[in-house]
């Protein structure tokens, strides 16, 4: 059996099953190649799966909630609702998702997963370092590729194949490829000297934002827009401070953001009422619930949020009927169906 991801992945032919001793006592496995190159020897049958960072855990979310081990960070109030129960019961343990943020170990050994799943990183040391923090665990580690909204067809058929759940990630990847060939036809659309112009507004001031090329605001030129903050990005956490004057210079169509305190006090500020989009009142606040459809952590809610900002880019060129695809996105990825009051929660403040 071979599972092909652009050449890069391949599942090793299965000719013989092992007895293999894991934390819960002798267990049949298999080896398979991850998404990193490495040959891993897997359970058979994989029951629980620490995620070691925020990307890695909501991608388990999306393919199989019951068979997460443990949390990154704990839920938010406004979540909840939004969320599987099941999660709601798991315990925080942490992991490494920026500013030295690690995983509490003894919380970690306590929940005994079968297998860990990383994002793999661009940084080998961190990777290096992740494999040696983990080895008292006794798991097989296995690393997946999420930099980019298009690897996303290719890791759930990953996942699918891994987690033994190829009928939920086959219509999840063709969701991600059918989003991806939706910007692809905006593109050529639009052409570029007619693409918006667009400022990332982070932080309740909405003085800090990404570079053109950071991951972080990834959604921007995929969505056909073009970034105002042309730059090299210093580190994968992003954050760049600027200035009011610097924003005014920019001076951009359109501002998207997901702070509700900058979004709901800018129209009423006054050093921000002569740049253009406030102007044209085309700033847009970035749904949230239960996660982030734009970035923080990048996730898969990203497919969705491509589909969002492409209407709100260029309404005419990408018609979007809100409460439908929102409705069919939810039921798919989150088995979440939602009440038309709960749709006016995602997209109001």
């Amino acid at each position: 059996m071979t599972y092909n991801t652009r050449n890069r992945l391949r599942i090793l032919p299965m000719t013989v099953l092992l007895s293999f001793f894991f934390l819960h006592g002798h267990s049949l496995a298999r080896d398979i190649v991850d998404m990193a190159g490495r040959m891993v020897t897997v359970p058979e049958k994989i029951k629980k799966i620490y995620g070691t960072s925020p990307p890695a855990t909501n991608l388990i979310c999306a393919v199989a909630p019951e068979k997460l081990a443990g949390l990154n960070t704990p839920i938010r109030d406004a979540e909840k609702k939004f969320t599987d129960p099941i999660l709601l019961k798991l315990p925080v343990v942490g992991g490494w998702f920026g500013q030295g943020q690690t995983p509490n170990m003894e919380s970690l050994l306590a929940v005994h997963p079968d297998l860990i799943l990383a994002w793999q990183s661009k940084q080998s040391m961190k990777n290096t370092d992740i494999e040696k923090v983990l080895k008292p665990l006794n798991a097989p580690l296995v690393f997946v590729v999420l930099d980019h909204v298009k690897d996303y067809p290719a890791v759930f058929r990953f996942m699918g194949m891994l987690l033994e759940e190829e009928k939920q990630t086959e219509a999840l990847a063709r969701y991600a490829e059918k989003t991806l060939s939706d910007m692809k036809s905006v593109r050529a659309a639009v052409p570029e000297k007619k693409r918006v112009t667009v400022y990332y507004a982070e932080n309740d001031d909405g003085l800090s934002t990404e570079c053109e090329g950071s991951m972080h605001a990834e959604l921007i030129p995929l969505c056909s827009g073009v970034n105002v903050h042309t730059c090299m990005a210093k580190d994968g956490y992003g954050m760049d401070k600027v200035s009011m004057e610097q924003v005014i210079l920019y001076d951009p169509q359109v501002i998207v953001t997901h702070s509700v305190p900058f979004y709901t006090g800018l129209f009423a500020d006054k050093r921000w009422k002569s740049i253009r989009a406030v102007r044209d009142k085309r700033v847009y606040l970035i749904p949230r619930e239960p996660m982030n459809w734009f970035d923080r952590p990048p996730s898969f809610m990203r497919l969705i949020g491509a589909r969002w900002l492409a209407h709100n880019f260029y309404p005419d060129v990408y018609p979007w009927n809100a409460d439908e695809e929102t409705q069919a996105f939810y039921s798919l990825f989150l088995d979440r169906p939602l009440a038309k009051a709960e749709l006016r929660e995602i997209f109001e403040p």
